[in-house]
């Protein structure tokens, strides 16, 4: 009872201590925001995309080693210097006056994000293994620290530079942060105890990396690199995002982004259950399924375009009578016009669909005169498409929940593969993932910069999601065909057999059927 008490503490400890560092990681989609907007620091979309990916990089790069620390010291005094060496840079932070002082200093404070290699490594310890899954997706779920970031973050540097009045004021934002680091890792220390794990035979580090060398591993990073990577990107571009495309506050802004960091964080656990429930493989494929079809559609951007309509052509020869919005006379024949917008009317705003109409304009005058085939009228077609809002943030919504349960599902796969190598190998699936995080919003702000185009970031996650569904859908094809080439075969051919008479279940091997009858492909564990 007393052991039970002392793990739920540490697990306690882990999540908050989590939650704090993961809100710092998440900083500069405020501050970056902030200093454009308002002139301190005026950016470019590029440097917005350095400052939102340069802590990420830092974060990613340091989650290995730190996860080998943790495992040889504990997690204990790991994550305690985490949290004072994050402090420290997030407090040098606040004396930087330029793009090359908050980059340097974001560089820094990214050591924040490797706070999740020792959660993972130090949560573990204290719970067996059947209960792993649930914990590390408790622990997982201060994620959600980001959301925190997104709603109190603006709000509070509103506060401090008395609404933009006193913007020096902004330097005293680090400092919160770098005080909350301070004070968390003061009560880490003080409520845990150290405890390392067991390790019965002593391995070198090359035989500690040697799971590396396996492709499994990458295509495991690669899918981390959109879920986890894709929503830490998105936790800080929906900001600027918000405030680009529709014009927000940067308050709105943040309240609005928290609707996707807030979910993408706390459904984690939910996303661990499911995978325990249903396998990782049938989760990461609705995951992967889900994200391309809603990537897909964010791609269509905000837009009005006008273009070449249908003209009005002159049947027969003749002088033109008269003119008007309405019609064109010619000689005895009448040619009816759609009129066009008249006193500057607008398009009805707030339609969720996209909104066209097509109008003439006269190309002749009276008396002209025309032949056969002569243009009386030119037709223009004008198209709108106001991306609402709130269809919008519900597209992100969904895309907060998916990237959640898959941030779960994809280390599900990785006890299942690598029973004695979960700390090397999850270390490098979240530096792969972290990376992801790192370029990503580097990407959308060359993106934006070469195109103009704000949704060009969810091309990039298209092409992304649409990969790793690929490369998903593949290896179970493989694996099908490896460990059951009969059932392989008859789903293959399933319309020839069908129109034979023959079902299914009568073509499936009997080596291929689970306890309960349903077939899996591969019984070894890419479930």
């Amino acid at each position: 009872m007393k052991h039970r008490s002392r793990s739920l503490i540490v697990l306690a400890a882990n999540t908050f201590a989590f939650a704090v560092c993961f809100a710092v990681w998440m900083m500069n989609g405020v501050l970056a925001t902030f200093l454009d907007r308002n002139g301190v620091v005026p950016l470019t979309s590029a440097q917005i995309g350095w400052l939102l990916g340069a802590p990420v990089l830092t974060g990613a790069i340091l989650r290995l080693p730190v996860g080998l620390l943790t495992d040889r010291y504990g997690g204990r005094p790991v994550f305690t210097a985490v949290l004072l060496l994050s402090a420290a840079a997030t407090f040098l932070i606040s004396f930087a006056n330029d793009f090359t002082g908050l980059l340097l200093g974001s560089f820094g404070f990214g050591i924040a994000g490797s706070s999740f290699a020792v959660g993972v490594a130090y949560s573990s310890v204290w719970f067996e293994r059947k209960r792993q899954g649930t914990v590390l997706g408790v622990f997982g779920a201060g994620n959600a620290g980001a959301a925190f970031t997104a709603m109190v973050g603006p709000t509070l540097l509103g506060q401090l530079t008395a609404g933009g009045t006193v913007l020096e004021a902004w330097r005293g934002f680090p400092r919160i942060y770098a005080a909350a680091l301070a004070g968390t890792a003061i009560i880490f220390w003080l409520v845990t105890e150290n405890r390392r794990p067991d390790e019965p035979v002593v391995r070198t580090l090359g035989q500690r990396l040697e799971p590396l060398k396996q492709v499994r591993v990458w295509r495991f990073g690669l899918y981390y690199a959109l879920v986890f990577g894709g929503y830490v990107a998105l936790s800080q571009w929906l900001i600027p995002y918000y405030v680009g495309v529709y014009a927000m506050s940067l308050v709105t802004a943040g309240l609005i982004s928290s609707i996707f960091s807030l979910p993408g964080g706390v459904i984690r656990a939910l996303g661990g259950f499911l995978s325990d429930r249903f396998g990782a493989r049938n989760v990461t494929y609705w995951v992967m399924g889900g994200c391309t079809i809603c990537f897909l559609l964010l791609i269509v951007p905000r837009m009005e375009i006008s273009m070449p309509g249908r003209s009005v052509l002159a049947n027969e020869p003749g002088v033109v009578a008269s003119v008007s919005a309405e019609a064109v006379v010619v000689g005895s024949q009448t040619y009816s016009l759609r009129m066009g917008p008249t006193g500057g009317a607008e398009l009805p705003r707030g339609r969720i669909g996209p909104v066209w109409r097509t109008w003439h304009d006269p190309a002749v005058s009276v008396g002209d005169q025309v032949g056969p085939n002569t243009v009386l009228a030119r037709g223009t077609t004008h198209y709108y498409f106001e991306a609402h809002v709130a269809v919008f943030t519900a597209l992100v919504l969904l895309v907060g929940v998916l990237t959640g349960i898959g941030k779960a599902s994809v280390y599900k796969y990785i006890p299942d593969y690598f029973p004695k190598d979960v700390g090397t190998v999850g270390g490098m699936v979240g530096v792969v993932g972290g990376l992801g995080g790192f370029f990503l919003p580097v990407a959308f702000g060359y993106a934006l910069d070469w195109t103009g185009v704000w949704t060009s970031a969810w091309a990039i996650l298209f092409a992304l999601s649409a990969a790793c569904l690929l490369w998903l859908h593949l290896t179970v094809r493989a694996l099908t065909k490896a460990s059951a080439p009969a059932v392989f075969e008859d789903i293959e051919h399933r319309p020839s057999r069908a129109r034979h008479g023959t079902t299914e279940s009568q073509h499936l091997a009997p080596s291929s059927r689970g306890a309960s009858g349903s077939w899996s492909p591969d019984p070894v564990g890419d479930r």
